[in-house]
């Protein structure tokens, strides 16, 4: 009997019970706003930033409405003015981009290698073309970041790390986020906690985390943060920075906190997953696995593999087959967005020259969320589907 695959790719798993309460509890008192607080209360909002810096191992944390809003406050704190280029990944997701053009800011395109991480040779050919690099760690995948922040150093560029699908990942044990100047994470659903919408944003550099105060919205209601800088520090840049106001709310700071307490036994619940499904991939003919690096620590809460120099109606072909039998792949190599699939050609608001090797790899790039709702033998199920579907495929252009 041929075998298919009945759960869900977008069902999450349900919001721990510990938050539930947390959320009721806020909801009781009905002090949403983070700067709404009886006497002698600390909010939520203040508690999960200090939690959160004291994971990271950061100073400073500030807690948003979105990972794209915290994209965009960084920029904004670095001192990225409209008509600035910013570098960027050639790979990513369209708030990474979308982030550089909020700020009136022309993305600079850096290329993506086979490992789907950034081309540090292309990074070291176009450092000299920017002074900022918003690096993304797309799909959970860290490049050498040794190498990157000295190619940075090297060439004065200020780098800010977009940790949408790494909070909870390393390179040689320094959390992703750490390396440069501003780290930024995402809390939406499908991301490594769940409030829906949200975003953090961690650094050591005090002025750059006051003007993130500022530009959040704190209506010079900073003393009312626990991981934030000295008033002091306040004082250099309070007169001078807008507020454009993007907190988080005392409600979702409720759900999170639960949550990331939980991270450390959730991320060896992806890596589980990940393994079994990469462990089914390898050896599928015409179709790559991405090797990863051993002084990665990877969050394995989506995975992706290659189909190298395959015609584009073959790859569709076998989409449509695994679709078929209820696994559910996205393709980066489409010539129209499609959901969140896009790639820097796709985004007409940010010029761009062609990039023949990259674009190789991007027509390639096949990508597939796993969800905690997924058992082990899901995933070994979900591999072996997709290895015959591939194999079948691959065994008829091979004829």
């Amino acid at each position: 009997m041929t075998e298919r695959f009945t759960g869900s790719f977008t069902q999450q798993e349900p919001i721990p019970d510990e938050a539930i309460e947390a959320a009721l509890a806020v909801l009781q008192h009905g002090r949403l706003h983070r700067y709404n607080l009886a006497p002698g209360e600390v909010g939520e909002t203040a508690l999960l930033e200090q939690e959160f810096a004291e994971m990271t191992g950061a100073k400073y944390c500030l807690a948003v409405a979105s990972g794209g809003y915290a994209m965009a406050t960084a920029l904004r704190a670095v001192g990225v003015k409209p008509g600035d280029k910013v570098l960027s990944n050639a790979f990513t997701l369209a708030p990474v981009p979308g982030a550089i053009a909020s700020v009136g800011a022309v993305p600079v395109f850096v290329g993506v290698s086979e490992g789907l991480t950034i081309d540090l040779d292309d990074l070291a050919a176009k450092a000299d073309k920017a002074d900022v690099l918003l690096l993304s760690h797309m799909r959970g995948h860290i490049c050498d970041m040794d190498r990157l922040m000295a190619i940075c150093e090297a060439a004065g560029v200020t780098v800010i790390e977009d940790c949408a699908h790494t909070m909870g990942a390393a390179w040689k044990g320094v959390p992703s986020g750490r390396h440069g100047a501003i780290g930024c994470y995402s809390c939406q659903t499908y991301k490594h906690v769940n409030s829906g919408e949200g975003g953090l944003l961690v650094t050591d550099d005090e002025e750059l985390a006051a003007k993130a105060v500022m530009l959040s919205g704190s209506y010079m209601l900073f003393e009312r943060h626990l991981a934030a800088p000295g008033p002091e520090v306040f004082e250099r840049v309070k007169y001078e920075t807008p507020n454009i106001s993007g907190r988080m709310d005392n409600l979702r700071a409720a759900i999170l906190r639960p949550q990331l307490r939980a991270l450390e036994s959730q991320v060896e619940r992806w890596n589980e997953r990940y393994q079994v499904l990469e462990a089914g991939l390898s050896g599928t003919p015409g179709l790559t696995v991405i090797e990863r690096p051993e002084a990665e620590r990877y969050v394995g809460s989506s995975i992706q593999f290659l189909l190298l120099d395959w015609p584009a109606e073959d790859v569709r072909e076998a989409l449509r087959r695994c679709a078929a039998r209820g696994v559910e792949l996205k393709w980066f190599g489409a010539a129209e967005p499609v959901a969140f699939t896009s790639r820097y050609d796709s985004w007409r608001y940010a010029p761009s020259e062609p990039m023949p090797v990259s674009d190789r790899v991007l027509a390639g790039i096949v990508d597939m969320r796993v969800p905690l709702t997924f058992s082990l033998e899901d995933c070994a199920v979900i591999a072996r589907i997709i290895r015959s579907e591939i194999g079948a495929v691959w065994q008829s252009l091979t004829d």
